[in-house]
């Protein structure tokens, strides 16, 4: 190769890198729906994916497997037929995998035999990842802590370490309802390995463990394999509480703009894929002693100040309850997609 050859080659293969990663942070960050955003509507598999494409989205994260009418391999099949066919990509979850935690449901069988379930069924649909929980905030206060149920999570997920790697699949642990901190399921990952564990990342339940967003993100970001979001509003409650309310994204104090960026500089080519849960408040009695049995230690940290310092910026929100009668189905889906897609409007718009 000569000199002019080679200096062209490099400067196309520059350019084409630079051009890979604007086409991530200049607004074609891929965007997709976890379909628990829209529970109400009490849709199957199928439903979910032509809503995912109706909203011109690039994935449908089927993150229970109860929207799935069966496990059989033709019916899979044509879900992954008609997923392609609409241009979306599916990604898949089921939820607890440990055995101890109050989440659990023992009819799901063993906690390794539910996780390979997932994982012949993420397979099947074409799936990158596998997604699972620990359990919820309870389990922090159990007998052992949260330390037994984490070890107790790590077992499922070792078990099936074999049929993961040979799938390639990764297992993709979330950190849900509050149950752990992005320190505790950043150690999970290293522990059960991270050449087949990753997070799924929820910045909401980042919040209800008592962690600020995006301090939260650069701790799991590099181990981040999928995603469910959505946006936060805190606010000084009553004697010194603190009260949280999810919201859709660009409704709450997060600065999503800057947590698109900073995922995809993370997290490169994993979807930002909103799950909303809006309308409801749950207050955090964190000037109690007894409140920090849970967290130990996390009440002198910088991440914990963050957090307070996002209740300051906060308002108090109104919740949300659907009329009682013969519409109030109707109303509770269309507060849900209302939440869902006034999200997707503000992420084309600002991600």
């Amino acid at each position: 190769m000569n000199r002019r050859s080679f200096l062209a080659s490099t400067f196309a293969t520059a350019a084409a890198s630079s051009l890979s990663k604007a086409a991530i942070l200049g607004g074609k960050l891929p965007i997709g729906l976890d379909h628990f955003s829209v529970r109400a509507t009490g849709w199957k598999a199928a439903q979910y994916i032509d809503y995912a494409a109706s909203l011109k989205l690039d994935t449908i994260f089927l993150s229970e497997l109860g929207v799935f009418e069966n496990y059989e391999d033709a019916y899979l099949k044509g879900l992954k037929e008609q997923a392609d066919r609409l241009g979306i990509k599916v990604y898949v979850g089921t939820g607890s995998v440990c055995e101890s935690s109050n989440t659990w449901k023992p009819a799901n069988g063993t906690g390794a035999d539910h996780l390979a379930l997932t994982i012949k069924i993420a397979k099947a649909l074409g799936s990158p990842i596998a997604r699972c929980y620990l359990g919820n905030q309870k389990d922090r206060s159990t007998d052992g802590g949260i330390a037994k149920h984490i070890e107790n999570t790590i077992k499922s997920i070792k078990a099936n370490q074999s049929r993961a790697e040979a799938e390639g699949i990764k297992i993709a642990i979330e950190n849900h309802a509050g149950d752990m901190q992005s320190a505790e399921l950043r150690e999970l990952i290293e522990v059960a390995g991270k050449s087949y564990v990753g997070a799924n990342i929820d910045p909401g339940n980042a919040v209800w463990a008592l962690e600020e967003p995006m301090k939260h993100l650069e701790v799991l970001g590099p181990v981040t394999v999928c995603s469910s979001v959505r946006d936060s509003m805190l606010w000084e409650g009553e004697n010194g509480s603190v009260v949280v309310q999810w919201t859709a994204i660009g409704e709450g104090l997060i600065d999503f703009k800057a947590y698109a960026k900073r995922f995809a500089e993370l997290a490169p080519g994993v979807p930002l894929q909103v799950e909303t849960i809006s309308g409801f408040s749950r207050p955090f009695e964190v000037t109690k002693d007894d409140f920090w049995t849970i967290f130990p230690g996390h009440r002198d940290s910088e991440m914990f100040k963050a957090w307070l310092e996002l209740a300051k910026k906060g308002k108090k929100l109104d919740s949300f309850k659907a009329p009682d009668g013969p519409g109030k189905k109707d109303a509770e889906i269309a507060y849900q997609k209302g939440e869902c897609e006034r999200s997707f409007t503000w992420l084309k718009a600002n991600a």
